[in-house]
């Protein structure tokens, strides 16, 4: 069996790709990357101001973009993109679910609407997306769904039990995706970060000697860039990735090998 050419086999032209979390940081980010590798983008955040400046970068990349208010904590929100999209656009090809939310404090403290805002918007709203989306990729036998999880998926991270059980959550989640609709050419696979140097992540981990002492933990001795992440957001949505499913792939500097 032939392949296309290297470049052809990581291009996205006409396609289009569903993006939550697109508001700022990696979403963003994950948004210009596939819109620079031929990519539509369907940015979906809460922030309409700050998804139009995504949309403007996506449109500087010379794609079309469509902005959709959406808050993924809402359960009928992923029914109301789908529609939306579908209506616009005709479907979606590709779908990553970034959107997330953290609310560090010890188990013992955390309370139970706190518990279930992160499991709704870090694992729910990522189920209720695909089951929304993938009954036009089963029937065009194409598509993509690329979760964003964690680090903390594997680790235990103190001050992080729901956000630790949500990403633990979405890994085997990809895993049941791929069991069910690998057989429609549809492949699913779960990022695992370390900390990203977004504006959530500054948030979190800038207090005190906090990041400190957990990079010297990280073999490589760093956090990672949203680049670093986008850039295998954009493999996994290629064709390049086609035999490629059911993983949870770190992007984590070696933390996990230790």
């Amino acid at each position: 069996m032939s392949s296309p050419a290297l470049p052809a086999r990581f291009a996205l032209g006409g396609r289009r790709a569903v993006v939550t979390g697109a508001s700022r940081g990696l979403g963003a980010t994950i948004c210009t990357v596939l819109a620079e590798a031929g990519a539509d983008i369907v940015a979906v955040g809460r922030d309409r101001a700050a998804l139009e400046e995504t949309a403007s970068l996506v449109r500087q990349a010379g794609r079309r973009v469509l902005v959709v208010v959406a808050d993924q904590a809402d359960p009928d929100a992923a029914d109301a993109v789908a529609r939306t999209v579908n209506a616009e656009w005709g479907g979606a090809d590709i779908l990553v679910n970034n959107a997330g939310i953290t609310m560090p404090r010890p188990l013992i403290d955390q309370t139970v609407p706190e518990w279930d805002a992160i499991l709704n918007v870090n694992l729910r709203a990522a189920w209720l997306m695909a089951r929304a989306l993938a009954p036009g990729m089963i029937e065009r036998r194409w598509g993509k769904i690329v979760n964003i999880s964690s680090q903390a998926s594997e680790i235990a991270l103190p001050d992080h039990g729901a956000y630790v059980a949500s990403k633990a959550g979405l890994n085997g989640l990809t895993k049941v995706m791929t069991a069910e609709w690998a057989p429609y050419n549809i492949q699913s696979n779960s990022i695992c970060p370390t900390v990203v140097w977004t504006e959530m992540g500054e948030k979190v981990w800038s207090q005190g000697d906090k990041l400190k002492d957990f990079l010297a933990k990280v073999p490589a001795g760093r956090v990672a860039t949203p680049e670093e992440v986008a850039d295998l957001v954009l493999f996994l949505s290629a064709p390049a990735s086609g035999m490629v499913t059911g993983q949870s792939i770190f992007v984590d500097g070696g933390y996990t090998a230790l």
